[in-house]
């Protein structure tokens, strides 16, 4: 993503509303707008045969909802399960997902002129995924597009699931 494009994607006036959260020491961040909810950790049911980093299915409310790890998803050490660990559901290509994290950080609101494109060294075919990186009071923020988080055979892949 260059420079020009992240720009036509975001107004330089436009505040993003974005819900952060953590995997290890890092900080992610999600458009608020793509999250329906946030829930505790649940017991997830395995299906076998399914890609590594997707860690089960729960049934939330009648839906069955297929749950990736986003650590095993963005190739970091597997934590351990805590108190703070959530999973984020989300609108992925009109199917509902969900994420797991180690925490929920926050809601809060990003000015879109504070976003830099990511950097050259972590951009190519595996991190499609990273919109940006935005700077808030000395934090950096990295932005995730959830549409870009799965490729199109991992998406079909899990239509087969849920």
């Amino acid at each position: 993503v260059s420079r020009m494009d992240l720009k036509k994607d975001l107004d330089s006036k436009e505040l993003l509303q974005l819900v952060t959260f953590r995997l290890g020491n890092e900080e992610f961040s999600l458009d608020i707008l793509r999250v329906q909810e946030i829930i505790r950790h649940m017991e997830l049911t395995r299906v076998p045969r399914t890609p590594e980093f997707v860690d089960g299915v729960i049934n939330l409310r009648g839906r069955v909802i297929p749950v990736l790890d986003l650590r095993k998803r963005f190739g970091l050490p597997t934590g351990e399960r805590t108190n703070e660990t959530r999973i984020i559901v989300v609108d992925v290509d009109s199917r509902t997902v969900g994420l797991k994290v180690d925490a929920v950080s926050e809601v809060l609101r990003l000015p879109a002129d504070t976003v830099e494109p990511a950097p050259a060294i972590v951009t190519g075919a595996e991190s499609d995924y990273i919109k940006g990186v935005g700077k808030l009071d000395g934090r950096l923020l990295i932005l995730l597009d959830v549409e870009k988080i799965l490729t199109r055979t991992e998406r079909d892949a899990l239509g087969l699931v849920a």
